[in-house]
């Protein structure tokens, strides 16, 4: 490997260590990990509909709140809106900085209702079509 190859598979390993996506989060679930998931979102966002299984923790309240609601000994998986938000990315800074081993789940809330995963709201569940931008219609993940 060249210098460069080799700074692109640290770089590549490293986006893989600390970032995950709405099916690998919702193949984990299924298969019992354990982690804590996290709506980093205001309560506005939080009432229109969240990952079944999240928690609500504010972007803003995790260096309050976090060690008295997400055990510090279990990973935690944390998500905003989409794409166009860093609000998880701010939400795993903190997080990590309070010693938490911690994961961005890139997409956030909009990929995964998008791709038709699970989403409740305060009425209980919310019933969406798959995306076929965003997923294959009729499968059970893209096999990516």
């Amino acid at each position: 490997m060249t210098k460069t190859t080799e700074e692109a598979a640290r770089h590549f390993a490293a986006k893989l260590r600390f970032e995950t996506d709405p099916s690998d989060v919702k193949a984990a679930l299924d298969a019992g990990d354990r982690f804590t998931l996290v709506d980093t979102r205001g309560e506005a966002a939080w009432r229109q509909g969240r990952l079944d299984g999240a928690i609500h923790l504010p972007t803003a309240d995790i260096a309050e709140r976090a060690v008295g609601v997400v055990p510090v000994d279990a990973p935690v998986v944390v998500y905003c809106w989409g794409p166009g938000c860093n609000g998880s990315t701010r939400a795993a800074l903190a997080f990590s900085l309070l010693g938490y081993e911690v994961r961005e789940m890139i997409g956030g809330f909009e990929y995964w209702a998008r791709e038709g995963l699970p989403v409740v709201d305060d009425a209980g569940p919310v019933l969406r079509a798959v995306d076929a931008l965003t997923a294959p219609l009729g499968a059970i993940d893209c096999a990516c």
